[in-house]
């Protein structure tokens, strides 16, 4: 860390809204009571601190700056409806934490590599539950799956009268085909055997769950 950067790491500690915490990363507390220059020192700080987390860390970090910006708007709400001459000065410094926040939920959000579908996106802007979009998304697995055990059947179906079919037009060659489909049934299930063998002599047991 650079001399300009440790300058803004301790103007940020003195405001006692950033402490350090033990990865080195940089964890703020109630931006809401700093001035607005030292809520941005600190939300800049924060930020820059949390760059070499894990992804998870990082995830963690952009939801608790959701949820401190749903606050710092229900703060704003409450002075905006009932805003008088004395709430001025409360409310600028409120508008420019809000803005502060979202700058450092940006630079959080870079971190978070987060594919949400669009759908998702639409039944909340619709006001709706997105729990319906897995709702939905299992609704169609089932149904593709029916589709694709119809067709699955329809095959066996085909097979099974071909070879009653040609059973009874070329019963020598279906005997013999059926004789090659079980000598190489049998030699894919000694294959699959052999791998399962573990190299101490023990045989792999799939876990039932």
């Amino acid at each position: 860390m650079d001399s300009s950067s440790q300058t803004t790491a301790s103007a940020a500690a003195e405001a006692g809204g950033v402490s350090s915490g033990g990865n080195g990363a940089m964890i703020h507390h109630q931006l809401d009571d700093l001035s607005p220059m030292q809520s941005s020192a600190a939300a800049g700080v924060s930020a820059a601190g949390i760059l070499a987390d894990d992804p998870k860390q990082n995830l963690t970090h952009v939801i608790y700056s959701i949820q401190k910006t749903l606050g710092i708007l229900h703060q704003l709400y409450l002075t905006v409806s009932s805003f008088n001459v004395a709430a001025q000065l409360p409310l600028l410094q409120r508008m420019n934490t809000l803005v502060s926040e979202l700058d450092n939920m940006t630079k959080l959000a870079e971190n978070c590599n987060i594919q949400v579908p669009m759908d998702v996106i639409n039944l909340i802007d619709d006001g709706k539950n997105p729990d319906e979009f897995t709702r939905n998304v299992l609704n169609g697995c089932i149904a593709n799956n029916q589709i694709a055990k119809g067709k699955t059947d329809a095959y066996k179906g085909l097979r099974r009268h071909l070879l009653e079919e040609l059973d009874l037009t070329f019963p020598d060659e279906v005997e013999a085909y059926r004789e090659i489909r079980a000598s190489s049934a049998a030699e894919s299930k000694r294959l699959a055997q052999l791998q399962s063998v573990l190299p101490n002599g023990d045989v792999k047991v799939k876990a039932e769950n």
